[in-house]
């Protein structure tokens, strides 16, 4: 073991064991994986994966929810062997040690959760402007978003044990209030689900794409292992938080698109895509309903970008104390932790501000299948014997990603080429990038 190696395991045992006094439970650690999921999820994104699905997109839910379990399978089995408080950073590590290929796919996996916080953002935004007559265009919309991410700023410089008992409040909020909602709003329909159906907006490619967006509304469960050093027994506490907040959430999702489904015809999904379940609220519950939507929209995407802001600047923690990032505090007080926590907050409102609602969904989803492969492929080519993994389920893993992800960039070269390019360009710059900063380290 080099000298190297000695101090960046010893740098993250001090760091892991800091955290202990503030140490999240697990039913700390599934209400963060719930709220980063419900908060980025069926508000932010029903709409979206109506217009790619048609009338079948409450089965992309499932059938996102079956992709996702295969990609958990991978995280499962390393955080069991490797908790760490960088998660995947320290998987990525761990596959292809300290090099480009851990840093850009940890900056990629980075991107796509800060590209996330933007997505709920604006989602409150949206939602919360619906009890106003405010056009959906609004500078409102990225206004309130800049500052609900000011307002996860301060709750994050509280501390752990503040968020993870906020976060178990708030995800009991989401999932009762959610839950009761789709119930409610299924009995009031008659159990009618005359959206749900093939029709002329169906086509494979469409319901492909339809499932890489919804991906992103499981993908939080990630935050999870990022966290992995602070759970409580994070041995077994981390695999279970993640297996138990993917059942919640898909039966949670499942069952709210067949309320949306059962309210609202298709081009009226497709038309209020924004803001959604606020529009399936008006016939099922009247103006009380409209109130009630709107004020789980502002729990649940409030709850969930403090969830997702904890455990994605961990992630930037991990690599600087790595050495695969440059690192400027700019003047700032305080720790590297509180550094990257404020790097997170500016890079979301910047996106929060310049981007919509699906552009940013479609580069969340292309950046996080990308390191998500990169991941399998890492367990699959240099962990799976050590972590005790089966090479089966890790091909198939990565052949649902590649399908998903192919299908995903054919619908947008049609549709929406600018993402494309986005998403081009911020591969180059992140790869390019890493290359000439780990290649100048090298040289200094």
């Amino acid at each position: 073991m080099s000298d190297t190696g000695n101090s960046s395991r010893h740098s993250t045992g001090r760091r892991d064991e800091s955290y202990k006094e503030n140490s999240l439970s697990l039913v700390g650690a599934v209400s963060m994986g719930t709220g980063v999921m419900i908060g980025a999820g069926i508000f932010a994104l029903t709409g979206q994966v109506a217009e790619q699905a048609g009338g079948l997109f409450p089965f992309a839910f499932l059938a996102a929810a079956l992709v996702s379990a295969f990609s958990a399978y991978s995280y499962v089995k390393v955080s069991n062997a490797y908790p760490s408080a960088g998660g995947i950073a320290m998987y990525l590590k761990k596959a292809y040690g300290k090099g480009t290929m851990t840093a850009a796919c940890a900056l990629l996996m980075y991107f796509s959760m800060v590209i996330n916080e933007s997505l709920v953002a604006r989602t409150f935004g949206t939602y919360a402007l619906q009890l106003f007559d405010v056009d959906k265009s609004s500078w409102l919309v990225p206004a309130l978003g800049v500052g609900l991410l000011a307002f996860a700023f301060g709750i994050n410089v509280a501390g752990n044990r503040f968020i993870g008992a906020f976060s178990m409040v708030t995800a009991l909020i989401k999932v009762g209030g959610i839950t009761l909602f789709a119930l409610v709003g299924l009995w009031l329909s008659g159990f009618s689900f005359e959206s749900v159906a093939v029709d002329n907006q169906t086509s494979a490619g469409g319901l492909l794409a339809a499932v890489a967006l919804s991906i992103l509304a499981y993908k939080g469960f990630t935050t999870i292992t990022n966290s992995g050093a602070e759970i409580i027994d994070p041995h077994r506490n981390v695999s279970r938080a993640i297996i138990i907040s993917l059942s919640i959430c898909v039966a949670v999702y499942f069952l709210v698109a067949l309320a949306v489904a059962g309210n609202l015809s298709l081009g009226e999904i497709v038309e209020a895509r924004d803001f959604v379940l606020a529009e399936a609220a008006r016939p099922a519950f009247g103006d009380w309903g409209l109130w009630f939507t709107v004020a789980q929209a502002v729990v649940a995407t409030v709850s969930g970008v403090i969830a997702s802001v904890f455990a994605v600047s961990r992630v930037l923690t991990m690599l600087t104390d790595m050495g695969l990032v440059p690192h400027r505090h700019f003047g700032m007080p305080g720790d590297i932790q509180t550094h990257t926590l404020v790097y997170t907050i500016v890079i979301a409102m910047v996106l929060t501000v310049f981007f919509d609602l699906s552009r940013i969904a479609s580069l969340g989803a292309i950046f996080y299948l990308i390191m998500d492969i990169a991941v399998h492929w890492g367990v699959l080519r240099y962990l799976r014997k050590d972590v005790g993994a089966n090479p089966v389920v890790l091909l198939t893993a990565i052949f649902l990603d590649v399908v998903v992800l192919g299908a995903f960039l054919v619908v947008k070269v049609q549709s929406d080429p600018l993402v494309l390019y986005v998403s081009l360009a911020g591969l180059l710059l992140i790869f390019a990038g890493e290359r000439l900063f780990l290649g100048w380290r090298e040289d200094g």
